[in-house]
């Protein structure tokens, strides 16, 4: 009898375990795991003019709408923020299908944020996260704009929503974190 419960308590403590395991893999980023900085590719090493570098063509072109899926569109707007050519990667995603994506709205809020219109960007913030509450990287983002704003409490927030949603180990916990001068006050 005792060795039945041993069991079935190592088995449903294992079960647990790996619900914990898939849960935190799915909250870390709520399905959108690009918390690093995109590599820099043809786009951003040979392309100029907000141009765009299309694999079949092998050459820079002009985004069009329709020319490219929305995830093609997202990299390009990456590349394009994380290179300093925000009003390129706001042209970038302008063009994408599904502007009611958190991937979309939180590089509209970033590279909005970035050419100097913090409440624009605030505003994509806030709607990617109403779209995707565990996306942490709009969280990183938007904790980083409190900061720079002067609400550190607001940042700190920020920070503790990332971890609790399984993301302390990413990269946009510990910008967010750097941002706060690496202050734990929690």
């Amino acid at each position: 009898m005792i060795s039945s419960f041993h069991r079935l308590g190592r088995i449903s403590l294992a079960a647990g375990f790996a619900f914990g395991i898939a849960t935190a893999a799915f909250a870390v980023g709520g399905g959108n795991d690009d918390t690093n900085p995109p590599p820099k590719t043809e786009t951003t090493k040979t392309c100029t003019g907000g141009k765009v570098w299309d694999k079949t063509k092998k050459e820079c072109v002009t985004p069009k709408k329709n020319s490219f899926n929305d995830d093609d569109l997202y990299k390009f707007a990456r590349e394009f923020a994380y290179a300093g050519q925000y009003e390129n990667a706001i042209t970038v995603l302008n063009l994408a299908g599904n502007q009611n994506d958190p991937r979309i709205l939180n590089y509209l809020g970033y590279s909005n944020r970035k050419a100097g219109r913090m409440e624009l960007g605030m505003s994509y913030y806030r709607k990617a996260l109403q779209a995707d509450e565990n996306y942490i990287l709009a969280r990183s983002y938007m904790g980083m704009a409190l900061a720079e704003q002067g609400d550190i409490q607001g940042a700190r927030v920020q920070l503790v929503e990332i971890r609790d949603r399984g993301g302390e180990d990413t990269w946009a916990y510990r910008a967010l974190l750097q941002s706060l001068n690496g202050y734990k006050t929690y």
